[in-house]
């Protein structure tokens, strides 16, 4: 059998495959971008496709604290267009 990757979303802190996640990237040049390769360069984090994810995520600073650095309001309103309602 094959060993499925779990990585832990940022705002909702479950443990899913990696599958699941959609990754934001802080890159070595200190911009922050939606990876949807899952291979871009830099630091990582993870967050849930959902909705709910997203919002939570804002609210709670999460993405902010997994980058270590401000995320633009640009990513989010990105974000919330790719999970609507």
């Amino acid at each position: 059998m094959k060993k499925i990757p779990l990585r832990k979303c940022v705002a909702t802190l479950e443990q899913l495959p990696k599958k699941e996640l959609l990754r934001i990237v802080k890159t070595p040049e200190g911009e922050v971008i939606i990876d949807l390769t899952g291979r871009a360069n830099g630091r990582g984090a993870y967050l849930k496709k959902s909705r709910e994810a997203v919002e939570v995520a804002a609210k709670k600073g999460a993405l902010q604290r997994a980058l270590e650095c401000p995320i633009p309001v640009e990513l989010f309103e990105k974000l919330r267009e790719m999970f609507p309602q």
